[in-house]
């Protein structure tokens, strides 16, 4: 028998009405056969408002490790002894290359992403040529995640063709004083306010499996939902050692597809990407997840820690017959 809570909310959802706060966290405690119940909902709720189209981003690591700030889940920090490759921003060919290579395996978007709280002025002007000629040579979207940026910067950006940018808030504001002390969630929640304001898609999302729990995931999410965030990385915590939090457990895969099957609830019509961590922590059930809501996906290699092929990811979007890949 469906469980009478999920049945309300899914007459709800469909005619347009939120979820509330302590729905969420109800659908967060389901457990058994609930839980599939919970994922059939928000695939229906991924098909009525966000559609069949499915978002495919590569990114490259173009600049890495010796990063001053103190993330406590990242390798690419300086504060810790984590043994990750360091070096200078990487060449124009090397990033051209990187980003023809994915467009040829199938990704429709290209991420340039740099270690560092943000780039020098030597290093911005060298990305923002690359960015504009990828804009001319490749049909990829362009996106970027460089750190922070003040407003001329971001326009700069957007001059060079790229239309989305990742800033992820990594968790809620509640729990963020526990992974980093470096900058503070305030700074994060500015830059967010100006690539608004410049006009760019906003990438930003978390990581979860930080320690923290159903609460604050969920405040994470409907922060997300008020800030009205484009499109939405789920990361889940694939620990590196050497950093503070390199022995926390990890989330079972039933967690992880419960979270994003409410994070679906929330967010109605955004895209929610499954990234980094899943190939670890999903194993198996990778599909399933995309079952439970999901509508992207990040291809290939991710900063410091290896995804899996293009293909292997083409054909489970085809064996479910999602997107364009029915």
């Amino acid at each position: 028998m469906i469980n009478k809570m999920l049945l309300e909310t899914s007459k709800s959802l469909l005619n347009n009405e939120p979820i509330t706060f302590s729905k969420a966290v109800y659908f967060s405690r389901l457990e058994g056969a609930d839980i599939l119940d919970l994922i059939s909902l928000a695939n229906r709720v991924r098909k009525e408002y966000a559609g069949e189209e499915f978002d495919l981003c590569s990114l490259i690591n173009a600049k890495s490790g010796a990063c001053s700030e103190d993330c406590h889940f990242c390798g690419q920090s300086a504060h810790y002894n984590t043994n990750v490759p360091t070096y200078p921003l990487k060449s124009e060919d090397e990033i051209l290359t990187a980003a023809k290579e994915a467009e040829i395996s199938g990704a429709t978007r290209f991420c340039i992403v740099i270690s560092g709280k943000k780039p020098d002025t030597k290093d911005f002007k060298k990305i923002v040529s690359v960015l504009g000629k990828l804009h001319k040579e490749t049909n990829l979207k362009l996106d970027s995640s460089l750190g922070t940026l003040n407003e001329d910067e971001i326009y700069e950006l957007k001059n060079a063709g790229v239309t989305r940018y990742n800033h992820n808030l990594e968790t809620s504001e509640g729990y963020f004083k526990q992974i980093c002390s470096t900058h503070t969630y305030e700074d994060r929640l500015s830059t967010i306010k100006i690539l608004k304001k410049v006009g760019l898609e906003v990438c930003c999302g978390g990581i979860i499996g930080l320690g923290e729990d159903w609460d604050e995931r969920i405040r994470l999410a409907f922060t997300l939902k008020d800030l009205d965030i484009d499109c939405i990385p789920i990361n889940i915590l694939n620990p590196r050692p050497g950093t503070p939090l390199e022995n926390v457990p990890p989330l079972s895969p039933m967690e992880i597809i419960k979270t994003i099957a409410v994070f679906r609830l929330i967010l109605k019509d955004k895209i929610i990407k499954v990234a980094g961590g899943r190939e670890v922590n999903l194993r198996n059930l990778q599909a399933l997840a995309l079952l439970a809501g999901a509508n992207g996906l990040i291809l290939g290699n991710y900063l410091t820690t290896p995804g899996r092929t293009a293909a292997l990811d083409l054909q489970m979007l085809k064996d479910l017959e999602m997107g364009n890949y029915k």
